[in-house]
């Protein structure tokens, strides 16, 4: 009886987790570039009362044996790197990527970080910089009098100043890829690193070996389906509540040969 309440409590804290995942999923279903998460779960270790294949008797053998669970844990979670819808907000300073790959920025410390978010702005040095002002990498610097910015579709970057109308590329936008993205580490502000379980990154241009190409004038939304989560929600909330009953009943049970012996 013991044993039915320890397993339904592993199921209320699994349970818990899966909820809180999907909860950071709603909260960011309207963060651009934003990639959903899923939670993992694995049962855990088995107690074998009865060997299966054991012999009961010469030449006789279990056909299945007793093996008795002990409950589940959330092992991981698993980013969703399916692209999210590609929004049109005809703002110079915004581009996404149609397909896979990340922008790099230049962390505070020098590591390289990887975002789908392309939502970039300009610093006070006229250069391209992300919402929390780190820098695009390889680095975009726009001179003085600019009338126009172009990203292209392959990452190059031209623009136009006063009194030229030729246009004058500046830089191109490179864009990274992982053999393993899940590998990822997610650290916030729409940021992730590199580890040893995503690989190495293979930076190229834009359409470059398979890599997807750039949008200017448009971004990525998140590619959270807020049905679907809320569907999750109500399924993980019975789950919940079936192990709540699992633990009052064992409880009941346990009361009730309290009282009678």
């Amino acid at each position: 009886m013991h044993g039915a309440l320890f397993v339904a409590k592993t199921g209320l804290s699994a349970q818990d987790t899966s909820l809180k995942v999907i909860s950071n999923n709603l909260a960011n279903v309207s963060t651009v570039g934003f990639k959903k998460d899923r939670a993992v779960f694995e049962d855990l270790l088995y107690q074998t009362v009865r060997q299966p294949g054991a012999e009961t008797a010469e030449g006789n053998q279990l056909p299945s044996g007793l093996q008795l669970g002990n409950g589940v844990r959330v092992v991981g979670t698993q980013k969703m790197f399916s692209t999210g819808e590609i929004q049109v907000t005809d703002e110079t300073f915004d581009v996404a990527i149609n397909g896979s790959g990340f922008f790099q920025v230049t962390m505070p410390n020098g590591d390289i970080g990887y975002t789908r978010n392309g939502q970039f702005h300009l610093n006070s040095d006229s250069e391209l910089v992300t919402a929390e002002g780190y820098l695009i990498e390889p680095a975009i610097t726009l001179p003085d009098d600019v009338q126009s910015f172009t990203v292209g579709v392959d990452g190059t970057v031209e623009v136009v100043v006063a009194g030229d109308a030729t246009p004058t590329q500046i830089g191109t936008l490179e864009i990274a890829d992982f053999v393993n993205p899940q590998g990822l580490q997610a650290i916030g502000q729409n940021l992730f690193l590199e580890t040893a379980a995503s690989g190495a990154p293979q930076v190229a241009q834009p359409g470059e070996e398979g890599l997807g190409i750039l949008r200017q004038g448009m971004l990525e939304a998140s590619n959270v389906n807020a049905v679907e989560e809320l569907v999750n929600m109500i399924t993980t909330q019975r789950a919940y509540e079936i192990n709540s009953k699992v633990i009052s009943t064992a409880d009941e049970m346990l009361s009730f040969v309290t009282q009678q012996l």
